[in-house]
């Protein structure tokens, strides 16, 4: 084409493409933002271009002997050019979160004193932003472990499970660990009440939260010794009580305990579970000794997990933290525990003369006397207790007396948390007994 007249025509009915624009979500301040541009022959520059000058066109020669305008000023009397509606449309949803630069806040909130649609908008925004931000306890779930371990191994099942009676142990000191994860410095020397029976004496100890853990620490080293794992007590420590390893593992600390003691209290119990995990079906009947009596280790990690949710909660009340009573599958399995030592208990008792004397028996190797014990909630169930002989089996027909106690508070019973004079139960037939079954289970607690 040659340059000419009509060449200054094509220019000058050219298409205007407009220049890159800062986006709103930039969040820029308005104050910074350029002036509005003024008007000229060409839209995208606010006075004549020239060649070779920055922002001119390429062939702005040719037009530059057309006169321009004379550049309009603004005035201190005029207002700022203001966003178009647009722009502020598009940022109500920043406004309701309070994620506006102050500059864009206000110009948004000056808009919506005059744009009732955006008004109601930003009011429906501002709700949804409430729904988002529910107020809740920042506190974890004490089960929420528990619940995922359990979705997941539901889900793909692990190569090397852990044993059905092996999974109470599991259950119960990960729940402690994830309490001792959350509590602070400070409270791991927040004094602890031990509360037990002796011979129908109630009996205390007064410790720290650290002290506890070092006490479970030292009793389950009776599982770690039967399973040919390290003692925490060292080698050589012989066959002591529970009692007794408890006190030689406060004494022989120059320091009280402090949270150092979580990491080998969680490293010993961990290793214990993947022991009877690896070892394989015989592993369960292993034999536990507790000093002056014994229990196959299938027993001996329920008895370990139901003292580990009591001084769980022993712990919790000192710091002030909310803590649930195990499932009810694992609560039946520690209640049923204490149901099979009852007998035992009542014999060792009468022995001691703290129960009443046993009935004369019809026949050698009859079943004698039984109290029905009905447990309710969760765990709950049916008991019958043998009375006379702890070899004999109870039945329902020879039953002379029964008690009805809610799940938790019978184990409360056991650990010797409440007396049993004081055990809400419902009651029905021999008086005597029934005081003997509950002194009896209120005297199988112990530190």
């Amino acid at each position: 084409m040659n340059p000419g007249h009509d060449d200054h025509e094509e220019v000058a009915r050219a298409p205007w493409i407009p220049g890159p624009r800062r986006s709103p979500d930039d969040h820029a301040d308005l104050a910074a933002l350029p002036p509005a541009p003024l008007a000229g022959p060409f839209p995208w520059t606010s006075e004549p271009s020239e060649p070779g000058k920055p922002g001119a066109r390429p062939d702005a020669g040719a037009a530059a002997a057309e006169p321009a305008p004379e550049p309009r000023t603004e005035t201190a009397a005029e207002p700022e050019a203001e966003l178009p509606h647009r722009v502020l449309t598009s940022l109500l949803g920043a406004w309701a979160l309070s994620a506006c630069s102050p500059a864009e806040t206000l110009a948004v909130e000056a808009h919506l004193t005059e744009c009732a649609p955006c008004a109601d908008e930003a009011l429906r925004l501002r709700d949804a932003v409430g729904l988002l931000h529910a107020e809740r306890d920042l506190d974890l779930d004490p089960l929420l472990r528990s619940r995922v371990l359990e979705n997941c191994l539901g889900r793909r099942p692990a190569r090397i499970p852990v044993p059905t009676w092996a999974t109470p142990y599991d259950a119960e000191t990960a729940r402690l660990d994830a309490l001792l994860r959350d509590i602070g410095e400070a409270e791991w020397h927040a004094p602890v009440r031990l509360r037990w029976f002796e011979r129908d004496r109630r009996v205390n100890r007064k410790t720290t939260v650290a002290g506890v853990i070092g006490h479970l620490l030292a009793v389950d080293g009776l599982v770690s010794a039967a399973l040919g794992l390290d003692d925490p007590l060292g080698p050589g420590i012989g066959e002591l009580s529970p009692t007794e390893r408890t006190e030689a593992y406060w004494t022989r600390s120059s320091q009280p305990p402090t949270r150092a003691v979580r990491e080998p209290w969680r490293d010993q119990s961990h290793t214990l579970i993947r022991t009877v995990s690896f070892a394989g079906r015989g592993v369960a009947d292993l034999t536990v000794t507790y000093g002056d009596f014994a229990m196959p280790l299938r027993d001996a990690l329920l008895e370990r997990a139901f003292e580990c949710w009591v001084h769980a909660e022993d712990i919790a009340d000192a710091v002030a933290y909310p803590y649930e009573p195990p499932s009810g599958a694992h609560l039946h399995g520690m209640i049923d525990l204490a149901a099979r030592q009852l007998p035992a208990a009542l014999a060792g008792r009468r022995r001691s003369g703290l129960a009443g004397p046993a009935r004369e028996l019809v026949a050698a190797g009859a079943p004698g006397r039984s109290l029905h014990l009905e447990i309710e909630g969760a765990g709950g169930g049916h008991w019958f207790i043998a009375l006379d002989s702890p070899a004999a089996r109870g039945s329902r027909e020879h039953a002379v007396a029964q008690v009805a106690m809610d799940g938790v508070e019978f184990c409360q019973l056991l650990a010797g948390h409440v007396p049993p004079e004081e055990a809400a139960v419902g009651q029905d037939g021999d008086r005597e007994a029934i005081r003997d079954v509950l002194s009896a289970a209120a005297g199988l607690s112990r530190l």
